[in-house]
């Protein structure tokens, strides 16, 4: 008779257990997957020899051999390190989870590990090392911003959460701060349109942030930092087991900054002053069939000001001290349940409630902002085709106190959409979408999407994108010009929705080196078009900002590359560079847009050193020359800012069982705008512009005390004020 032994493991990454890893005994062809804790079961091996390998997408496949001896029970363990075939799971492009290599659409993939290399407090300032991806500054005094990719300005960006638009409209210049970077599982970026999935707010492209699985999290994480300046950031995350099929997962990030400097000597702060929690928690519910349901929830509120040095919350609203100060407060709601019956049909849904009480020198900022969203999608394959069926219904409120809000804007917005991806053969997909959203503001928008991938073997892969896109604009939630300053907003028209036609094609290319060397090259040519868009007009008169739609056409072009390479010494180095042409042509005259590089590039740089358990990271970014806004022919500051780099280095010391102790220096060649300007903000000495004179047309006058003619204006900004400092952190884990 011959002896039946059960083999028993676990699969691991990063030390988390791995649910769904493939597990192989290849001679005997007997094969299993690990259930939701990493553990997997093989039984009735007979004796012998075995060769066991353990596989999970976008990790490197471990092999290892055992031998069954008349024992009763085999013990093996498995940790997966992550490859460097960029072939991670993705589900951000189609809205499926597929292997980065097989999707249609190109998809940029980020990690926590990726984000330590230079750590921040907010994932707006953690994108400034992705190349084509740029956090803006909108503003000198409060310093919010926006996110532009590929040239484009922050409100053509959407930026998910889970999969969840609930980062849009007013939420955009605040919404990106205070979300846990404990609770990131990764993000992924697709550059280029993506209107029909996910709606008109997806034109240039869009961001998803996708939180950790409560299983798969460690049990608790703590990491924090502190400058030189006096910033505090604290991450905290903690896991828990309500019940035997519930787990949930906290996080929880406070940032504090109350120290105003003032290092270009303008009397104003350098850095805006902030006081921020927010807190995260996410359900995850076990069921049968590994049906999936989960549900999160997120309260933030945020207390910032910036202005004059003298400030105290008494000049709140007042014209005696210049101040601008945002009380924000929001929570969101997300989930997704899949139905309990045979077929794959999701829905997934999300509320925020966004309430901001603002002022801006005296001027008060009042606003509240509410979205619904529903999604019902249907997940079924036919023979060769992929197909992906869905309807939508957004809610959305808003109002504030401008004159641009007459009454309180509520609407309701049904969409459906279907997609179909075609695998032709092997080597060749098509996938073709549409959408079909109604407003009732502006009637009906339908929405195409091509895609073809095709894949010349299985190290290079050849992908086409086109796609139409369509965007309501929200003025005052997305122009912050319009609210800071004294220039006077002039809107000559009823403001069109801007569309756009957009093509992109992308290569991409892997070569693994004898010596173990692994590069590889993704590089992507883009087009778009827009038709009736809305770009604010800073030239026609140095004193007003004038919206209306272009009559003519806006053009974004360019070419990027990504570069990853991977050295069996320990030196890994991920490169970057892009160049762009953005310009609006009117009346055939062709001008560059405002606040647009022409070319960029990033790099991080990573070194090992084993013996000495040190970590040696290089990141940084370069921007060239952007046009920027002056306020008239006498203003000296630059047309142009210069070329400009902002570099780090951080050293990481890990010997320590679950314990990182990192520091470093950010902004190491203390670069800072004023550089070369002789000042930054116009008439810092008269924010409220009281002694401005002006001709009867409502133009500023130069006088002895006003000789370059100009009004109060905190918009001439392309970087950071916050010029080299040091920090020092800690991160623990307990897995």
């Amino acid at each position: 008779m011959t002896s039946q032994t059960t083999i028993k493991g676990t699969v691991s990454a990063d030390g988390m257990p791995l649910p769904l890893a493939n597990v192989l005994v290849k001679t005997l062809k007997k094969s299993t997957i690990t259930n939701s804790e990493g553990t997997f079961t093989l039984k009735n091996i007979s004796n012998g020899t075995y060769e066991i390998q353990v596989s999970y997408t976008g990790f490197q496949s471990q092999t290892k051999n055992f031998t069954v001896n008349d024992s009763t029970e085999v013990n093996l363990s498995f940790d997966l390190k992550e490859n460097n075939t960029l072939d991670e799971v993705v589900i951000t492009g189609t809205l499926k989870p597929v292997s980065r290599l097989e999707s249609s659409v190109p998809v940029e993939v980020y990690k926590p590990i990726f984000f330590k290399k230079n750590p921040t407090a907010n994932i707006f300032e953690a994108l400034q090392n992705i190349n084509g991806v740029r956090p803006q500054l909108n503003c000198n005094v409060c310093n919010t911003g926006d996110i532009h990719i590929n040239g484009l300005e922050g409100p053509y960006t959407l930026v998910l959460i889970d999969g969840m638009p609930i980062v849009s409209g007013l939420s955009t210049v605040y919404g990106l701060s205070g979300i846990p970077n404990s609770l990131l599982e990764r993000i992924e970026i697709v550059k280029g349109p993506a209107s029909s999935l996910y709606g008109s707010e997806a034109v240039g492209g869009l961001i998803n942030i996708i939180t950790k699985n409560p299983k798969n999290a460690p049990v608790f994480s703590a990491d924090s930092f502190i400058t030189n300046w006096g910033e505090l950031n604290v991450d905290l995350g903690f896991k828990a087991n309500a019940t035997k099929n519930i787990s949930l997962l906290t996080g929880i990030n406070y940032f504090n900054y109350s120290n105003p400097i003032d290092n270009n000597n303008d009397n104003f702060t350098d850095l805006t002053l902030q006081d921020r929690i927010s807190v995260f928690q996410k359900w995850n519910f076990n069921r049968k069939n590994n049906k999936q349901f989960s549900l999160a929830g997120r309260y933030f509120y945020e207390d910032r000001w910036g202005g004059e040095m003298q400030w105290k919350k008494k000049h709140r609203g007042g014209n005696q001290v210049y101040g601008e100060s945002i009380y924000t407060k929001r929570w969101e709601l997300l989930g997704t349940y899949e139905l309990p019956i045979v077929e794959k049909i999701l829905f997934s849904f999300s509320y925020t409630d966004h309430d901001q009480n603002s002022v801006y020198g005296d001027i008060p900022y009042l606003a509240k902002q509410r979205i619904g969203f529903g999604q019902l999608t249907w997940d079924k394959t036919l023979n060769n085709h992929d197909l992906l069926f869905g309807t939508a219904l957004r809610y959305q409120y808003y109002d504030d106190n401008t004159t641009a809000t007459v009454k309180e804007d509520v609407n309701w917005i049904p969409s459906f959409f279907v997609q179909d991806e075609i695998t032709l053969n092997e080597n060749h997909k098509l996938l073709l979408g549409a959408r079909y959203d109604y407003n009732r503001n502006h009637g009906n928008i339908f929405t195409p999407r091509l895609a073809y991938k095709w894949k010349l073997n299985d190290n290079n892969i050849l992908r086409f994108n086109t796609g139409t896109g369509f965007r309501i604009v929200n003025l005052f939630t997305e122009e912050h010009a319009a609210l800071t300053g004294s220039r006077d907003v002039i809107v000559l028209e009823e403001l069109k929705p801007e569309r756009s036609l957009n093509a992109n094609l992308n290569y991409l290319k892997k070569i693994y080196a004898k010596n173990g060397t692994f590069i590889g090259i993704e590089s992507t040519a883009w087009y778009t078009r827009f038709s009736n868009s809305i770009i604010p007009d800073y030239d026609t008169n140095p004193n007003q900002i004038i919206y209306k739609n272009l009559d003519g056409r806006a053009v974004t072009k360019g070419i990027s590359a990504n570069v990853d390479l991977v050295f069996n010494n320990g030196l890994k180095m991920i490169l970057g560079a892009t160049y762009m042409d953005v310009s609006k042509i009117e009346n055939n005259i062709t001008t560059k847009q405002i606040l647009t590089e022409q070319f960029s590039g990033t790099w991080a740089i990573s070194y090992r050193i084993n013996n000495l358990f040190l970590d040696l990271d290089y990141t940084g970014n370069v921007y060239g020359p952007m046009r920027l806004p002056l306020l008239g022919a006498l203003d000296p500051r630059k047309e142009y800012s210069p070329t400009w780099s902002i570099q780090n280095i951080q050293f990481t010391f890990n010997k320590f069982k679950n314990i990182e102790i990192y520091a470093g220096v950010k902004n190491l060649l203390n670069w800072t705008p004023n550089k070369g300007n002789p000042f930054i903000i116009a008439r810092a000495n008269d924010p409220f512009d009281k002694n401005v004179q002006y001709d009867a047309s409502g133009n500023v006058l130069a006088t002895a005390d006003n000789p370059y003619a100009l009004s109060f204006d905190p918009s001439y900004v392309y970087g950071p004020n916050q010029g080299i400092r040091t920090f020092i952190g800690l991160r623990y884990t307990l897995k």
